[in-house]
């Protein structure tokens, strides 16, 4: 990571399918100002969504449009209401600007924890250009195609206590009880890794889709929305230094290209 550079705010790899793929939590880059402010086990960026760009990687190949952030989590947090609500009332969770990472380890020195004015210029800075993108594409890609999926692309260990009992199942889609994607889906995308085999799969559970996920999800508008959490067992190493598994991650991203087929035929 590189502390001295800053990076634009997010790429944008335009496609040919009405198929979004937004992976807002794979920026590792904490701007040096920042990350003056952060402790030694900030630079680690622990919580990404490690290597998405690399499993989905194919799906850009068959022409999906590809958005993706450049900054961490840490910085930002782009799955977030921008009024900082918690999405899972009554449940622990991470917010807008992270103050501790999913072990509760503090990303910050004592008294250096973000303002109210640094929140609002982080937003500024880099939450806004993402969903200003974010949102033109899906309106472009429903004018040219009729209906448009966006696929939430997120990963995480499968064993996180803060957040859940025991080990997550491999795959977790949400469509936000139903609300952001055409009936049916999430019950669909999961019954077809249970069909595959090798995995277990969730429709609706502990994660039913965070801020981007509820709120562009629009079916009735055409726009559907789903959320795949990946259990990041399922291809990569879950401890640092987070290596990627090219032979776990191949009969992962075989599944994955079925579950886009799967759901690009339901929009």
């Amino acid at each position: 990571m590189n502390a001295s550079l800053d990076p634009a705010v997010f790429s944008l790899r335009p496609g040919t399918l009405p198929l979004l793929i937004s992976m807002p939590h794979i920026g590792t880059h904490i701007p040096a100002d920042v990350l003056a402010t952060m402790t030694e086990v900030a630079r680690h960026v622990d919580d990404c969504d490690w290597h998405l760009e690399r499993l989905y990687a194919f799906a850009a190949r068959k022409g999906a449009w590809m958005l993706a952030p450049s900054h961490a989590r840490y910085v930002v947090d782009l799955n977030r209401p921008p009024d900082n609500v918690n999405l899972y009332p009554g449940q622990d969770t991470t917010g807008l600007l992270p103050v501790d990472t999913f072990d509760k380890a503090p990303l910050y020195h004592p008294g250096g924890e973000p303002t109210a004015v640094e929140l609002a210029r982080r937003v500024a800075l880099y939450w806004q250009p993402y969903h200003d993108a974010l949102e033109r594409t899906l309106v472009e890609l429903k004018a040219r195609h009729g209906a448009v999926l966006l696929w939430e692309a997120h990963s995480i260990r499968s064993q996180v206590p803060r957040f859940f009992e025991g080990r997550l199942p491999d795959f977790n889609f949400g469509t936000s009880n139903g609300a952001s994607a055409a009936p049916g889906m999430a019950d669909a995308l999961a019954e077809c890794v249970t069909r595959h085999g090798g995995y277990t799969a969730v429709a609706n559970g502990r994660f039913k889709g965070g801020y981007i996920t509820r709120h562009y999800g629009r079916p009735e508008q055409g726009i559907h929305a789903v959320q795949l959490e990946l259990s990041q067992i399922t291809y990569m190493q879950e401890t640092r230094p987070y290596a990627y598994d090219e032979a776990l991650a191949a009969r992962v991203e075989g599944l994955l290209d079925t579950l886009l087929d799967e759901a690009l035929s339901r929009i």
